[in-house]
């Protein structure tokens, strides 16, 4: 699958969210080799009911969390790589407004800043230079000619709009959630609790994995992020046929 073919089908996901399906729930399983960089060569997804919590787990062949962006001094053209859940939910669902664009939970790494800012993930007394440690996000992606052929972006918010934002909004203009949520990445495995109770109803939810670098437009204008790099997708053809497992 090419780069532009897997950015268009995740451009279609959205039409995916309409369809009613009745399967047994199961996670993701892929095949190794698909990805340059072993650090996002997936070959398992998976996000399961455990207790109160959703556990979201993706293993890959390699590695997880060794490779990161170079570091580049600014936040204009700066690059961001994330190990990436689309979902079915909602974007209502986290605290934005209804039906904003394909609600995902991601990973994130990014030298250059921090959009964190409510929290101090290395513990030294700077809330603000935090971003190149693995942390957690919901954000809202869209399609945007601008990103390139079929891609997407994170949905922007325009000038002068007040839209519906969650509590721990990190004031960036766009919409994007940073809830103090630590990833935990061991071996070839990244994982994740979210309190399911947060997200109101998951009954029929589906996912699909992704591994990707996004990248901070040059001129730091709409779009500010978009979608830059497939690394690999672990359906392989983005049809989100993951279901939360019990």
């Amino acid at each position: 699958m090419t780069k532009r073919s897997i950015l268009s089908g995740l451009a279609g996901i959205g039409a995916l969210l309409s369809l009613s399906t009745s399967v047994l729930a199961h996670d993701i399983t892929a095949q190794a080799g698909n990805a340059k960089s072993p650090s996002f060569d997936i070959v398992h997804t998976q996000i399961a009911r455990e207790g109160d919590d959703l556990v979201f787990r993706m293993a890959v062949s390699g590695k997880a969390g060794a490779s990161k962006p170079t570091k580049v001094g600014k936040l204009a053209g700066s690059t961001i790589y994330s190990y990436v859940w689309p979902t079915s939910l909602n974007s209502s669902a986290v605290g934005f407004e209804q039906n904003q664009g394909i609600l995902a939970f991601a990973v994130t790494s990014h030298p250059d800043f921090d959009d964190t800012p409510l929290y101090d993930e290395n513990g030294d007394g700077d809330k603000t230079n935090d971003g190149d440690l693995w942390h957690s996000h919901w954000v809202v992606l869209v399609p945007d000619e601008a990103c390139g052929h079929g891609a997407l972006k994170i949905r922007d918010i325009p000038e002068g709009t007040k839209p519906k934002l969650p509590p721990t909004w990190p004031g960036i203009p766009v919409l994007i959630d940073s809830p103090k949520i630590t990833p935990r990445i061991s071996g070839k495995l990244v994982t994740v609790r979210v309190p399911a109770a947060s997200l109101g109803d998951t009954a029929g939810m589906k996912f699909d994995g992704v591994t990707s670098g996004l990248r901070i437009n040059a001129s730091v204008h709409a779009p500010l992020v978009c979608v830059a790099d497939v690394f690999d997708v672990a359906s392989g053809d983005l049809s989100l046929p993951g279901r939360v497992m019990k």
